[in-house]
């Protein structure tokens, strides 16, 4: 018995020594070389005042902001500690009226827009964090945020193409809209 315990033992604290210590310190010290602003969390300053992360949407919700997707954690909007979907399938009369109250809001927010309203504008992304839109949403809102800001749509409109994420090798993803630094984009514009 103890010539099996005996081998097992080391080689259970020597995998956990390689595994468990040696390789997150090695990964983490070449993500904190290579990648520093990633491996950080993409926090994002303007002024030297921390506004937010790249990788978490916030909740913008007056007219002169764009807003991203909805979010599914609680108890608070984009809670990062709380990141889940809401598991709520296509049938769940919840889902069904939480994505009706989403569109009457946006239609409130804008009632002259009578374009149908981008998915991604009324339900949430699998982690409830999305910090992106689709460039459909963000067009859906261009009109009801020159409007709020006092502002050309046409140039809304360049800011939203200019903060259009492109598929890498225009092949993989989708193009995609960093709300939190397209609404960095329109408060430079003050």
């Amino acid at each position: 018995m103890k010539n099996i315990i005996r081998p097992a033992l080391v080689l259970f604290a020597f995998l956990t020594l390689v595994t468990g210590v040696a390789y997150p310190l090695v990964v983490t010290g070449a993500a904190q070389a290579l990648f520093p602003a990633q491996a950080g969390g993409s926090l994002v300053e303007r002024g030297g005042k921390l506004v937010g992360s790249a990788l978490i949407g916030q909740n913008f919700t007056d007219p002169g902001h764009f807003w991203g997707r909805p979010s599914a954690t609680g108890p608070m909007p984009y809670n990062a500690s709380a990141s889940s979907g809401s598991n709520q399938g296509p049938l769940n009369p919840a889902l069904a009226d939480a994505v009706k109250g989403r569109i009457e809001a946006l239609r409130a927010a804008d009632p002259d827009n009578t374009a149908l309203v981008p998915v991604d504008l009324v339900t949430a992304s699998a982690s409830g964090l999305d910090p992106h839109i689709s460039p459909a949403a963000a067009r859906y809102q261009v009109a009801r945020v020159a409007k709020a800001r006092k502002l050309a749509a046409d140039r809304v409109q360049s800011l939203v193409e200019a903060h259009t994420d492109r598929p890498l090798l225009a092949l993989l993803g989708e193009p995609q809209v960093n709300v939190l630094q397209l609404n960095i984009a329109l408060e430079a514009l003050r």
